[in-house]
């Protein structure tokens, strides 16, 4: 009698391993897929923070430059040249969100190196 409840324990015990393995091979290809959907978030992030900085450079060359003509009187001019001071600062902001061009150093002494 013993060897039969024995036997019937061996058997659901290698069958719940069998289950285990399983359910944790399918949760491994779920962590899989959220790590690919977590990457292709940060991408969209990245991709809208890009944009926006680009449009609102230009837009803040444009006013810039609208206010400039309004109290001046330099009707086109200063629209045309701070639209373009915009679109280069937008250019520039998207290079450096981007890492091809390095950021500004600061001028507080604090990357001196321990010099002072």
């Amino acid at each position: 009698m013993t060897d039969d409840r024995d036997e019937g324990l061996e058997e659901r015990r290698k069958r719940l391993s069998a289950e285990l393995a399983e359910r944790r091979k399918g949760e491994a290809v779920d962590a899989a897929k959220e790590m690919q959907s977590e990457e292709s978030r940060k991408g969209m992030a990245l991709g809208l923070k890009i944009s926006s900085e680009f449009i609102a450079a230009i837009a803040v060359g444009f006013m810039l430059g609208f206010l400039l003509d309004r109290f001046v009187g330099t009707t086109p001019w200063g629209m045309i040249a701070f639209l373009l001071l915009g679109f280069c600062a937008g250019i520039l902001n998207v290079l450096r969100a981007v890492g091809m061009v390095a950021k500004p150093r600061s001028f507080d002494g604090d990357d001196q190196g321990g010099k002072g």
